[in-house]
């Protein structure tokens, strides 16, 4: 049975996470065959039913392929579907590279200018609220704890949930647990988080006032000092650059 992880009731789930987290963190790369059905059961002490269960999950996530007679192969990093929540939980779990947190961060940089600017739009009353509610919720999360990444988080989510564009709502709950990685990393210096507060408050007051073109503005400004901060955690916590 390998170690580390507890068996959770779900067998084929707990397979395909042990599986999913050896893919991501590169111990199977891309190309590579990973080993047969007979040496992966009696590895992890599992029936071959639950393996074949998990290994249609992992199908599912893009990250394997059957190769008739061969075996089964991981799949180039393109064909995984990076905003499957299981496996940006496993990236995040196996330590992920500074591209990785760059490639995402890019993508923040895409959509939440658009959905600021939505959010200026289209919020209703009570959704602007909330959005106040969660922006006091950052003033008064206590330097250290949990809340400094939950109230950043749940900010970022408020907006996106007063854009009342679902495709937007549902990419940032697809990909929260990726902005929570990005968040601890990015808060990591010093004053950091305090410093960002005053950015946060002009996006909020932008979206009350119903100023699209500044409240796209004022996110592209966060963005751009948030990057700033995560370019020199990448280069100062992680060992390497971005």
């Amino acid at each position: 049975m390998a170690a580390g992880r507890n068996r959770p009731q779900s067998i084929h789930g707990w397979v395909a996470e042990e599986l999913g987290t050896r893919i991501v963190s590169g111990v199977y790369t891309p190309g590579e065959y990973i080993p047969n059905e007979a040496a992966i059961g009696a590895e992890l002490d599992v029936s071959r039913t639950a393996l074949r269960e998990a290994f249609k999950i992992l199908t599912a996530k893009g990250l394997i392929e059957a190769r008739p007679k061969l075996g089964t192969r991981v799949r180039p990093r393109q064909y995984w579907n990076m905003f499957d929540t299981e496996i940006l939980s496993w990236c995040f779990e196996s330590k992920p590279t500074p591209k990785f947190f760059v490639s995402l961060f890019e993508v923040r940089e895409i959509f939440e200018p658009a959905a600021a600017e939505l959010a200026a739009k289209n919020g209703t009353a009570e959704q602007i609220k909330l959005l106040a509610k969660a922006y006091k919720d950052m003033e008064k999360a206590k330097l250290g704890t949990d809340e400094v990444f939950s109230s950043d988080l749940n900010f970022h989510l408020c907006v996106l949930s007063a854009t009342n564009n679902e495709f937007m709502i549902s990419l940032g709950m697809t990909i929260q647990t990726a902005l929570m990685g990005l968040f601890r990393l990015s808060s990591s210096i010093g004053d950091e988080y305090t410093e960002a507060l005053p950015a946060h408050k002009a996006v909020y007051e932008a979206i009350a006032a119903s100023d699209a073109t500044g409240a796209k503005q004022a996110m592209s400004r966060l963005l751009s000092r948030s990057k700033e901060n995560l370019d020199y955690a990448l280069t100062n916590f992680t060992g390497s650059g971005a």
